[in-house]
């Protein structure tokens, strides 16, 4: 019987409806048809029930408004399989280079369509090509400027490979792990690699397991719903590809060498080497199969039994990059990594105020659920219009609704704050006597991204001075695997961040992660707090707080580094500090 990878949510079908809408676009296919699949992609963004959940309970998938009998039953064969034929035979009549274009930065199926189209490419490289050679700039709607970023984007992901966001692995892991539980239950799983060193992308999945039934295992992993070929089906190690392209492997150790693979399989490749390095010096030899003293075993069956073994404190999966973990480890001098129990609140968020998709109430519901005491709002301000950007009035009226949800809550408080506009001369887009009565300001550089290093170092410094600057939001302005940071000297930001006494923001949105691990340490050593924020525009997304602890973890953060795990009378009174 073939293994299903269940519980592919409301994203994963949005993401499908989205994929066939562009396919239908290229293939010039009946605007109404890719309008009805792009208005059901936004009907499952925005549905509060899991579709999975409402066919589990008997439920007409066609009560959701814009679902009709079809897009019903497709939506149950996505929940199910976690594609479509319909989407399938689109990718068989596209060529894959193609359907690849779609993913490059500011290339819509319109563009995409036209180079297919007018120019006949069908890969990245001839993409490439015919931009070097000045064709792309020749195309209605496209010239010189779009032809430049179209080799950089080009360029950009050819560099990166293959590897996809690691939350976008997430629900795979759940999913495959899911299946593996299910064909032996008694059997120990752990995912390795990248992703368990929480690596803001991946290239591929490791997936360790022990198991008295390793056969039953690697059979189910093989037949499971989603893989497109079989790469490799043994007793001991089997691999896949999925249907998404990504690459996932199935190992069974015995429980004797759990620990010393999972080690080896963590990784990264430069610790590894780091470590065996240092077991060699101590007269041993450390492999995937165990730490040895001539053929003697001395340790393996768990992680913590290898460090100990080479008198090493265990070093946790994020700080294995030899970055100095080695040294530290040795000398007992490790921190005590910050966790998601640590946090508060969230100081980042928005409503449907801006351009967020829940109200003020429902997002503090969804806060207080996370178990948090405190959660900032921090609407954009007036300067991005595209957003719905609040002026000084609609703030205002803000804080007034603020003040009569709070006077409803016991043990929760909605702070009031923005998220303004840096504007080009490094001023604040809001008035500093509307600044003056907000619980925090979030300051970020929304536009001009193309200035030179200096002038935007310069730019943000000087919004730093503002008195009523407490946070600079995504500091570098990346957008993972679509768009690179913008020239700015963070060093410098960190060090001015110091002198002024405020803080540095790491996004947890996963597109951004956004303040890069190394950053988050020379912030650390410099005493600049980092406020770990969700950036969250619906409540769904509070969940994407994992994401930016996993990163805050790789930068070397402790409990005591991290802005929002102070209590909010802390919080209060850092931020009055920062006023002066």
């Amino acid at each position: 019987m073939t293994a299903n990878i269940v519980s592919y949510s409301n994203k994963d079908v949005a993401t499908v409806f989205d994929a066939i809408a562009d396919l239908l676009e290229i293939d010039d296919a009946n605007p109404f048809r890719v309008r009805a699949y792009r208005n059901a992609s936004r009907t499952m963004e925005n549905l509060d029930d899991e579709a999975l959940s409402m066919i589990e309970q008997g439920r007409d998938l066609t009560e959701v408004p814009g679902i009709g009998k079809e897009l019903a039953a497709k939506i149950e064969t996505i929940v199910a399989t976690g594609t479509v034929k319909a989407l399938e035979e689109l990718q068989q009549k596209i060529p894959a280079g193609v359907v690849e274009m779609l993913r490059l930065p500011g290339l819509g199926p319109k563009k995409v369509k036209t180079l297919y189209q007018d120019l006949g490419v069908t890969s990245l490289e001839q993409l490439d090509a015919a931009a070097a050679e000045g064709k792309v700039q020749a195309l209605p709607g496209m010239g010189a400027r779009t032809e430049e970023q179209i080799r950089k984007a080009v360029a950009a992901r050819v560099a990166t490979g293959d590897r996809i966001l690691r939350a976008e692995a997430t629900p795979t892991v759940e999913r495959v792990l899911d299946v593996l539980k299910q064909a032996e239950p008694r059997a120990k799983l752990t995912v390795a690699g990248s992703y368990r060193r929480s690596r803001d992308t991946v290239g591929d999945l490791d997936i360790l397991a022990v198991s008295k039934k390793p056969e039953t295992l690697m059979d189910a992993f093989v037949a499971m719903d989603g893989v497109a070929d079989v790469q490799a089906h043994g007793s001991t190690k089997s691999s896949v590809r999925l249907n998404a392209g990504l690459q996932v492997d199935l190992r069974v150790v015995a429980r004797a060498s759990f620990g010393a693979a999972l080690h080896y399989f963590t990784g990264s490749q430069a610790h590894n080497v780091a470590v065996r390095r240092r077991a060699q010096k101590m007269g041993l030899k450390l492999n995937e199969y165990g730490l040895y003293r001539g053929e003697k075993q001395v340790a393996g069956a768990t992680e913590i039994d290898v460090f100990e073994a080479l008198e090493l404190t265990y070093v946790e999966p994020e700080l294995r990059e030899d970055a100095g973990e080695i040294d530290q480890a040795e000398e007992g001098g490790l921190p005590k990594l910050v966790a998601q129990k640590d946090i508060k609140g969230d100081l980042h968020a928005h409503s449907t105020a801006s351009d967020g998709r829940n109200s003020i109430r429902e997002m503090a519901t969804a806060a207080r659920e996370q178990g948090y005491t405190y959660l900032a709002m921090t609407d954009h301000s007036k300067r991005l219009t595209v957003a719905n950007g609040l002026d000084e009035g609609r703030i205002e009226a803000q804080m007034e609704e603020i003040d009569a949800i709070n006077a409803t809550l016991d043990d929760f408080t909605i702070l009031k704050g923005i998220e303004t506009d840096i504007m080009d001369d490094g001023s604040l887009d809001i008035s500093d006597d509307v600044l003056s009565r907000l619980d925090i300001v979030v300051a970020s550089v929304h536009h001009r991204f193309k200035l030179s290093r200096e002038e935007q170092t310069e730019r943000v410094m000087r919004a730093m001075d503002n008195p009523y600057f407490n946070v600079l939001g995504h500091p570098t302005g990346r957008i993972l695997l679509e768009r690179e940071p913008y020239e700015i000297d963070i060093p410098r930001i960190i060090a001015h961040a110091a002198e002024r006494g405020c803080c540095l923001e790491l996004n947890a949105n996963p597109l951004r992660l956004d303040l890069h691990e190394k950053y988050c340490r020379q912030a650390m050593e410099q005493g600049v707090l980092i406020s770990v924020n969700t950036d969250a525009h619906s409540t769904q997304q509070f969940d994407n707080m994992v994401h930016g602890i996993g990163q805050a973890r790789r930068g070397w953060l402790e409990k005591k580094h991290v802005l929002n795990t102070r209590s909010l009378p802390q919080l209060r009174k850092l931020f009055k500090a920062m006023r002066g």
